[in-house]
């Protein structure tokens, strides 16, 4: 095997391939990218058995053939090449040369016939969307997908496919977020999507307006975007029947501006540390809000005023943390709480706009509650 191509274009195309390649695979070949040259395109595959990303680009194959080689290490050596044209030779003594300008690297190859092979997925047709509107579903969810394995289904985003509509789900036991968009789709179906495939989704995905096509059944999704196609295993088991927590009334409602209240659990957040958990005491009354919070490290208090309350007074604790999370993946200038009393979880809606009203976006946020120690 020997080609040549733009040392731009190949180090791109190894940076995307490499986000499926674990440095710490069982088998080592796994730690490769799969390298294939033929006619006049090379095909650069990484795969860790749960998630596999394909990329082609144009090159000059001056001898094809296929090999692996660790991911990390040509990744490394690729892009710290001179600007110009990269070579790549598969030597008969199994190593294979990287060469540059002046400069030239050894590094051992692995047989491309020891990797496997990506399933095949069977994956349908479901929607095809810009890459603008389903970041910002994930961006706006994705934080509170759960961190531990206590329940596998909750690793990962609920994607219900509706015809016309579009949901994204994800919740920790602690907080819940969904975003709803109007889609144009035919399919209904209910796939859960782990958390690490749309992280490096994120990082695939180009600008607003380009496209991300999806395909999906029962096993598997695949996305394809920008030269990528990427592959994951879905997550088995049972999601939580989200809309059942959801409280539909409310005794207080407030509206608050998102960077000044962020700013207030900020400061607050300062006394607060992972071994003194203590949490935020709110108080919203009086068209005002009230945040105290004291542990062995200080006592801290401040107020800003609620942009709009109706309703009943009320105090309420919340872990910063969480309340941090959620206000700032709004990305809302303003917000409104909608209260059940001290223990009832807290609804978090942007303000309502006639795009909501008519079935457009749609962003719902929930967070549970603190009890507070002294309170039975």
């Amino acid at each position: 095997m020997k080609f040549e191509c733009d040392k731009a274009l190949l180090s791109a195309a190894i940076d995307g391939a490499s986000r499926a390649v674990t440095n710490r695979a069982a088998i080592p070949v796994l730690e490769g990218i799969l390298l294939k040259a033929e006619g006049f395109t090379l095909t650069l595959t990484g795969y860790d058995m749960e998630m596999g990303i394909t990329t082609t680009i144009d090159c000059n194959v001056l001898v094809p053939g296929e090999t692996v080689l660790e991911a990390r290490l040509l990744g490394s050596m690729v892009s710290r090449m001179p600007l110009g044209t990269v070579r790549v030779e598969l030597e008969n003594n199994g190593m294979a040369r990287i060469s540059g300008g002046d400069v030239e690297f050894e590094i051992p190859a692995m047989m491309a016939g020891d990797y496997p092979s990506l399933p095949v997925t069977g994956a349908e047709n479901t929607m095809t969307l810009k890459c603008g509107e389903l970041r910002e579903m994930i961006e706006k969810t994705i934080y509170a997908v759960a961190q531990d394995d206590k329940k596998p289904a909750h690793t990962g985003e609920l994607f219900v496919i509706e015809p016309g509509r579009l949901t994204v789900v994800a919740l920790d036991g602690y907080r819940l977020a969904i975003m709803k968009r109007a889609v144009e789709c035919s399919r209904d179906i209910r796939i859960i999507i782990p958390a690490k495939t749309l992280q490096e989704l994120l990082k695939l995905m180009g600008g607003a307006d380009d496209e991300v096509k999806i395909d999906a059944n029962r096993r598997y999704v695949v996305f394809t975007t920008c030269g990528y196609t990427l592959m994951s295993r879905l997550i088995e088991g049972e999601f939580l029947n989200y809309e059942s927590v959801i409280p539909q009334g409310q005794h207080t409602t407030v509206q608050v501006n998102c960077r000044a209240f962020i700013e207030t659990v900020e400061r607050a957040s300062l006394v607060i540390t992972e071994r003194l958990k203590n949490p935020l005491r709110i108080n919203f009354e009086g068209g005002r809000i009230t945040v105290r919070c004291q542990t062995s490290i200080g006592k801290f208090v401040d107020g800003l005023p609620a942009q709009a309350m109706q309703g009943d007074a009320v105090e309420i604790g919340f872990n910063n943390r969480y309340l941090l999370d959620a206000l700032r993946s709004a990305r809302c200038e303003e917000m409104v709480f909608y209260l059940n009393g001290p223990l009832s979880p807290v609804k978090l809606l942007p303000p309502q706009t006639p795009e909501t009203e008519e079935g457009g976006a749609e962003l719902i946020y929930l967070v549970l509650p603190v009890r507070f120690k002294n309170e039975g």
